[in-house]
């Protein structure tokens, strides 16, 4: 007996192709498997039509309620969103920009009584995540700014290359851009224990051999390793409003991001 009707989250997601209210049935141990799958292979895992058409309609209603809630950032960074430490060459990765612009509604201005919120604190979601990631314990971001946004990006807005400052991002699509506006990632290129600091600078230079370029699309789900995993967003032709939604997990509690982080993506400090 399908448990659709019954899930909260029914309203927003496909269950019947993606069962992540029912991890424990034969459909949803094989999800969990592939997703396991892809994201040891590659470091990322895509999963088209997550969102139903019904859901993909209430967020993209939803995500433009709040459009005005936005702060737009137009900054230049590096790939680590960290300060340059004095002495550190010039040819260094560290110091060479990408650059970041695009309209983001921070977590403390999404409504409790949101959709995308109500998708972020369910149990059975993070449990998925959680799952699909072999990572146990698993949380939700603390970051007050950061746990949850809705990012809009308008023709010629990017964003450049980078590693996340959260171990694992989740990301949903909302609504493509006409062109442009894919996510492009580079997997597992620094770990623990080494920066790789000679590819970072190779990529950054121009060469995409290892770039694996995924294609946007509505409903799309899509979570990887970002921590470890270079990627950027390309940038945005036409004039359809880019906009997805960003959830952020960690493997350790209290998770938050620095103050340069938040400074740059929302204007401000919490």
């Amino acid at each position: 007996m399908s448990l659709q009707s019954d899930s909260p989250l029914a309203p927003y997601i496909d269950l019947e192709q993606y069962p992540i209210h029912d991890l424990d049935s034969p459909a949803g141990q094989a999800l969990l498997e592939r997703c396991q799958k892809d994201l040891r292979a590659q470091g990322a895992c895509q999963l088209d039509g997550f969102l139903s058409a019904d859901g993909i309609a209430l967020l993209a209603d939803e995500a433009a309620s709040l459009s005005d809630q936005t702060f737009r950032n137009e900054v230049e960074h590096n790939v680590y969103f960290e300060d340059i430490e004095p002495g550190t060459p010039a040819d260094d990765p560290r110091r060479m920009m990408e650059r970041a612009s695009q309209a983001t509604v921070a977590y403390d201005l999404i409504p409790e009584d949101a959709g995308i919120r109500g998708i972020y604190d369910s149990d059975d979601f993070l449990r998925f995540v959680g799952e699909s990631l072999e990572k146990d314990p698993f949380y939700r971001n603390a970051d007050p700014l950061g746990a949850v946004n809705l990012v809009y990006y308008e023709e010629g807005d990017e964003l450049g290359w980078h590693f996340d400052r959260a171990e694992f991002v989740v990301t949903m699509m909302i609504q493509p851009a006409t062109t442009g506006g894919d996510f492009e990632y580079v997997p597992y290129l620094r770990s623990e224990t080494e920066e790789n600091y000679p590819r970072v600078k190779r990529l950054l230079e121009g060469d995409l051999t290892e770039a694996i370029h995924l294609p946007s699309k509505a409903g799309t789900l899509a979570f990887f390793r970002g921590r470890h995993s270079i990627h950027r967003v390309t940038p945005i032709e036409g004039d359809v409003l880019r906009t997805n939604a960003v959830l952020s997990f960690a493997d350790k509690p209290g998770h938050k991001l620095n103050a340069l982080t938040q400074e740059m993506f929302y204007g401000r400090t919490a």
